[in-house]
Parts: structure tokens; sequence; C-alpha cells
């Protein structure tokens, strides 16, 4: 729908479109890629008008636009609403950012992989080299992240990668709470930051949960295995809570889904009862182990059950988190916006987000003005003035 149009000259006169026939603007994926088209779109507008212009940008699922109309004679006409169709997608589907991108061979529907990510990465790596001042790669979730430490013949995919980025210019890779850091190692002489969200989770908690207090008497860290011990004696240590662990028992003898089954979740630390429990891990894939990490809690006695992840997957959907949430299992389950969330999660009652956006934000800006980004790495002196908060 238009605006009038305004002339400071004689013989201007309203502009519009038919009440039946609204301007339409049509996106459409094509194999080409995204194609734009106005529809009943003129004017009839008296004063000259030089034709319509559109600004197009796409940032995961949204398409943002602003058409800009430029006309003649001090006329000054904008358009307040556009009807938008977009066509090609299916309905239902998410389309985010490289989320289940796929691509037509021999007219089988294939998805890109992160192999195909990777690929794609370098492309634009090589494109820019010779010609940028500095690459540097931000990358929160970290390629081959897992495939970190070789224990038989197999590949150390992310010591490859990370070697391959160096070795096409890149200065610095940033990302956020790597599953073992010391996969840095297979870059000795090159810039490597793993953040984590501790700060974000904390705030996510306080907003979040009520009640909740930081003390060695309420509230206790627990890892829910050996991997994640690193991180969470870190959250203990800089909140100065107690801490305890759970340990994996596998059975070696079986396979299933690729990998030995964990047979039994062994805890070792103070007891449990009466405390609210922080359980700190990298991420949550299906979600199985970190479930019945906080359901042996539960019948060890704690009070409540907040899990914080950087990274969740919950690649087995969420009804098991919702039955565990009814049954008193889990009080609150908090992970980053750093990866992908399908849009049910986010209405659920148990789901906090620690919003990355703003830490972001503020280790690019310090790299791209070459300032240290020591003083954002340690979040201990906000960490200790929101316990000063939440504990007067």
């Amino acid at each position: 729908t238009w605006t009038e149009c305004a002339s400071t000259k004689a013989g201007g006169t309203k502009g519009g479109t038919s009440a039946d026939t609204p301007a339409q603007l049509i996106l459409e994926y094509t194999e080409s890629g995204l194609a734009v088209t106005l529809k009943n779109a003129e004017m009839n507008c008296a004063i000259n008008v030089d034709g319509l212009s559109l600004d197009l940008s796409q940032e995961g699922n949204i398409i943002n636009y602003q058409v800009v109309q430029s006309v003649t004679a001090n006329c000054t006409c904008k358009i307040e609403r556009i009807t938008s169709t977009v066509t090609g997608l299916e309905y239902g589907k998410e389309y985010v950012l490289n989320y289940s991108i796929t691509y037509t061979v021999c007219g089988e529907e294939n998805h890109l992989s992160p192999d195909n990510h990777d690929a794609d990465l370098k492309r634009i790596i090589s494109a820019a080299n010779g010609k940028a001042k500095r690459i540097t790669v931000v990358m929160p979730f970290l390629y081959g992240g897992r495939q970190h430490r070789r224990t038989k013949r197999e590949s150390l995919d992310c010591a490859v990668f990370l070697e391959e980025l160096i070795n096409m210019g890149v200065s610095n890779i940033i990302t956020f709470d790597a599953h073992d850091p010391r996969v840095q190692n297979a870059i000795p002489l090159a810039g490597f930051d793993s953040f984590m969200p501790t700060y974000q989770f904390l705030k996510a908690l306080v907003r979040t949960v009520p009640n909740l207090k930081m003390s060695k008497d309420t509230t206790m860290v627990v890892s829910p295995d050996e991997g994640a011990m690193e991180r969470s004696v870190y959250f203990s240590n800089i909140l100065g809570l107690e801490m305890g662990m759970f340990y994996k028992r596998r059975d070696y003898s079986t396979i299933v889904n690729g990998k030995n089954p964990i047979v039994a979740h062994e805890f070792i630390g103070t007891p449990v009862e009466g405390k609210d429990i922080l359980v700190i891990d990298d991420m949550i894939s299906s979600g199985g182990s970190m479930l019945d990490v906080a359901r042996q809690l539960k019948e060890r006695g704690a009070s409540r059950v907040f899990v914080c992840t950087t990274f969740g997957l919950f690649t087995d959907g969420l009804d098991e988190f919702d039955d565990y949430y009814q049954k008193g299992f889990i009080s609150k389950v908090v992970t980053t916006n750093l990866n992908y969330r399908p849009p049910e999660l986010l209405t659920r009652e148990w789901y906090a987000e620690a919003d990355m956006t703003e830490y972001l934000a503020s280790i690019i800006d310090h790299i791209n003005h070459d300032i240290s980004i020591s003083s954002i790495q340690s979040p201990t002196v906000k960490i200790n003035k929101l316990l000063e908060d939440l504990n007067p």
C-alpha cells in the first residue's frame, strides 16, 4: 500500500494501488538462486516516477527487504506495507543459515554435511587471500571438535582442519567451549581462543529461576562425566561451590549406534541432598546420559537440577525432556544461541537461553580494532558482581 505523494509543485496527486490488487513482493527459490519480483506496484501518481529499487538481505530464515522509490519534482512516496509471498520452500521446514541446506544430484536430494561447509569456508578464505589485511575465522561450534585425539587407527579431523586453515593464511581462530582446548597444540604458532559462556549461563539462571542462591550450603556443581571435569572445576572455583562427578561405566563388549552403551553412571562427591545442582557440559546431543544424571541426582535427594550446556542439539527431540520436567527430574535447561535450535524448543517452560550475541560482537570488535581480548576472556569481575547482587 502506498502513502500519499506530497509535491511542492502544482499538479501533484495522490498515488496508490487498487484495493483489489495490492503490491506484492515475490521471493522465489530457483536453481540459480533467489529470484525477486515486484507485482502490482504501478504508481498512479501524476508526477514522473524514476522507478523502484530493492535492497534485499537475508539473515537465516528472515528475509529483510527495503523498497526505495526515487521520484522527481520533490515528491516523496514510500511503501508502508508489502504482502510477501515465498514459493519453492516446503511449509513447516526451517531454513536457517547452513541448517538443512540441500542440493540435488542425479535427481536425488542430498543434505550438506559439515565436510561440505568446511570446503565452502576454505573457498571463501581462498578468494580473500592476498587481499585481506587479516583473516579471522569465527566458528562457534568447532569442526571436528569431538575428533580431537587419537587412541587407535583413526583420523585427527580437528587438528588437520586447524592446520589447513593456518596454512591458507588464517591468523586467528575463535570458537566457544571447544570439546578439548588442547587441540590448539596442533597450531602452536597461531592464534586460537576458546571462550566460555560461564557468565551468560549465570545471567540466564538468575533471570529465569526464582529463589536462586549461590553458596556452599545451597548449591553444588556436578560434572556429568570425566570429560566435563575441567569446565566443572572452573565453575565450582569461580562460584566458590562444592563439586561432584559422575563417571560412565560402559559395556565394551557390545556396540549400539556406533558406540559402547553406558551401563551406569556412578557418582563421586559430597552428598547432594537438599541442594540445587548445576550440571555443566559442553553439549547435549540426544540428552539421554544428561537426563539419566539428573534422575540419579533427584533420587539422591537433590532439590533442583539445572543443566547448563553450550550447545543444545536435541537430536532425539524434546519429548523425553518434557517428561523429565513433568516428573520433576529437571528444573531448567540452559543452552546458548550459538547453534540452531528448533522453534518449539524456545517455547518450552523448562528452557532458558544464554544469549551470546553481545559477547561475540565484543570479541569481534576487539580483534578488528587490534585491542587485547584478555579483558573479555575472563568474566571473573562480572561474575563476582552478579554473585554480590545474588547473595547480598
